[in-house]
């Protein structure tokens, strides 16, 4: 594969969405091809998928919950970042299995290398070039979405404690594999935050 994967992940409320158009916007000015996708729901089957995870009224298990997200990234993978990635395409990811690892590891209290091997296995192995970690405090997060008075999905609705032990995942797993990621205070102006990660990805180009 000659493309480059760039994911971005953080807490709700980050700013993920709109670091990824700005890079995307920044990319193709350059004339490069991007593809700007997400999970769930990067695909058809993901559209039905994400309608489930993220909207179903009533429980769903911990591991039922993390079957399905590994169920939309391998079909995500394997019929569109794949394809795009071998075609020489800048792949710009909102969320991966890295979220997996905080949301449903340490969020649904799950054993963490088991979420990360499941999504691996869906993946085939595929890793990101680069990881781009909108770190928040949960309480400020919440703040940007009840300011935007959304309706809460399934997963933004959960409580604090839950949001800070997703926090604290997302801020391991930089930690653990510093050169994949590039951590960025998302508590920032969002130029200066689009200025950082511009600066990252040009290294990679």
């Amino acid at each position: 594969m000659t493309g480059l994967f760039i994911t971005l992940e953080g807490g709700d409320g980050s700013g993920k969405s709109t670091q990824a158009r700005l890079l995307t916007e920044w990319l193709e000015g350059q004339g490069r091809s991007v593809l700007r996708t997400r999970e769930p729901g990067g695909t058809d089957v993901g559209v039905e998928i994400r309608e489930i995870v993220l909207h179903h009224r009533g429980e769903i298990a911990p591991r039922a919950e993390a079957l399905l997200y590994a169920a939309d990234r391998a079909h995500h993978i394997a019929t569109k970042v794949r394809p795009a990635l071998v075609r020489g395409e800048t792949v710009i990811q909102d969320r991966y299995l890295d979220s997996s690892v905080a949301y449903q590891g340490a969020g649904r209290v799950l054993e963490r290398g088991e979420v990360r091997d499941l999504s691996l296995w869906a993946a085939e192995g595929l890793l990101p070039d680069l990881t781009i970690l909108l770190d928040l405090d949960e309480t400020v997060a919440r703040g940007r979405l009840d300011a935007d008075n959304k309706r809460f999905d399934r997963l933004e609705a959960e409580k604090n404690e839950f949001h800070a032990r997703v926090r604290s995942a997302f801020l391991d797993l930089a930690a653990a594999e510093p050169a994949r990621f590039l951590v960025v205070d998302a508590a920032a102006p969002v130029d200066t935050i689009a200025e950082a990660i511009r600066a990252r990805v040009a290294t990679l180009l």
